[in-house]
């Protein structure tokens, strides 16, 4: 189970700083358990893992199993939490060196639909000529921008390659169940298609077909992150005292440091395949918390490489940071340091020592010299990087961002501020109403 240890946070803050939140951080826990909150309309991921049936994973993996079979390459379309999390376990779980495997059992799968690059487009589009692709299409609207456009391009390409009845049998929607275009369309050219839960909102959907169809797609166990989900979901629960409740005491702890001044989180990691989890972790909290003029702002790095760039900032930079270190208690090779015996790069002191061994004492001589920094620290420890701990880590993140942003007196659940750019683009670019 994974472990949260906020000691390297507390000695900054005033005796008590945290347990002073732990009643209200239960009746957040509670209001979210009972739907009785602000953004109740919104909280079917909070029972989602306990909901979802071994019948419901089986269904999933079945249309996966036709796309791997028909595609060498699939395309997911789908922009924030419509790819986010699925690219995050998909990254994490895959070898860091994929593309260049001759071996490769499993399709690649690719993103689209997230950004409107039109060069990405046409250099996705140029590959794919020589692609059995398929395309899942993740879109409650459908109208979307980004994602939209990406999936006009790719439809029409898929057909054009593939011919229109082959087309549907490896184009997937990914939809609302009744309304939208997405639906429309699927309804229409006879798609497989998968239903988003109206009470689950996009940053909050890994764990629906949204992640979980992608994640089956590429190869890994689906069941497994699910039943991590499980876990984490019962060892979450409200009935639990504080101390036992690493997601409310994780929220405890940040809203404690926010209020000291802290107005920055900084998720760094030692392990390079969790880049894409920081990149989730940082729309689930800037998303939810991001409102009426409050929040802690959530960024990344990824060490110890950034030490040599963000390091300097960490280190010496203005005192309005604290980090959450993620970190991974077992690796899945084993590979030690030779000897040498010119010595000329001076490391035949680390001779016989494993690789991962090296990354831990730089983990932890880091976490030293922020500490004296003035850097409060909490740890975040997972036992490994596989489809179990990554649903644990998942349902963790996601209750712990559900009661820190109740705690902030925000609603967790809505991103009005998200729309402003829209209607200033479309009506820069003449749409029809603006």
């Amino acid at each position: 189970m994974i472990t949260l240890d906020i000691s390297k946070a507390t000695q900054f803050l005033p005796r008590g700083a945290v347990e002073k939140y732990a009643d209200k951080a239960l009746k957040a826990a509670k209001a979210l358990e009972e739907a009785t909150c602000a953004g109740n309309d919104f909280l079917g991921w909070v029972t989602l893992p306990t909901d979802t049936t071994d019948e419901f994973i089986s269904q999933v993996n079945d249309c996966a199993k036709t796309l791997r079979q028909l595609c060498d390459t699939i395309v997911v379309a789908g922009i924030g939490g419509s790819y986010l999390g699925a690219k995050a376990v998909i990254e994490a779980l895959s070898n860091s060196f994929q593309w260049l495997k001759t071996d490769n059992s499993n399709p690649n799968i690719l993103f689209a639909g997230n950004n409107i690059g039109e060069d990405y487009l046409s250099e996705l589009c140029e590959l794919l000529k020589t692609r059995r692709f398929g395309v899942i299409n993740i879109s409650k609207s459908g109208t979307t921008t980004e994602t939209a456009l990406a999936f006009r391009l790719l439809k029409k390409q898929c057909e054009e390659q593939r011919g229109k009845d082959e087309a549907r049998r490896v184009i997937i929607a990914v939809t609302d169940a009744r309304r939208g275009a997405a639906r429309t369309t699927a309804d229409k050219e006879g798609y497989t298609s998968f239903v988003i839960p109206d009470n689950v909102g996009g940053r909050f959907s890994v764990l629906t077909p949204v992640g979980l169809l992608p994640i089956a797609c590429a190869g890994f166990d689906i069941a497994a992150l699910v039943n991590g989900a499980r876990d984490m979901q019962k060892a979450t629960a409200s009935d639990l005292p504080f101390d036992k409740n690493i997601s409310a005491i994780y929220a405890a702890t940040r809203n404690a440091l926010y209020q000291s001044g802290k107005k920055i989180e900084i998720l760094a990691n030692y392990q390079p395949k969790l880049h894409y989890v920081s990149e989730w972790w940082k729309q689930l909290y800037g998303e939810s918390e991001g409102k009426d003029g409050k929040g802690i702002f959530p960024a990344s790095v990824d060490l110890t490489t950034d030490l040599h760039s963000m390091g300097q900032w960490i280190q010496d930079g203005e005192r309005t940071i604290f980090e959450t270190v993620l970190s991974v208690k077992q690796s899945e090779h084993t590979l030690t340091v030779p000897t040498d015996e010119e010595n000329l790069d001076g490391l035949n002191y680390l001779a016989g020592k494993r690789i991962d061994e090296v990354n831990k004492m730089a983990e932890l001589g880091t976490q030293m010299a922020h500490i004296d920094g003035g850097v409060p620290n909490l740890r975040l420890v997972i036992e490994r990087v596989d489809e179990y701990n990554l649903g644990q880590l998942i349902y963790f993140f996601e209750k712990g961002c559900g009661i820190s942003g109740l705690l902030l007196e925000v609603n967790p659940f809505d991103q009005p501020g998200v729309e402003a750019y829209k209607r200033n683009m479309f009506k820069l670019l003449g749409k029809p109403g603006y």
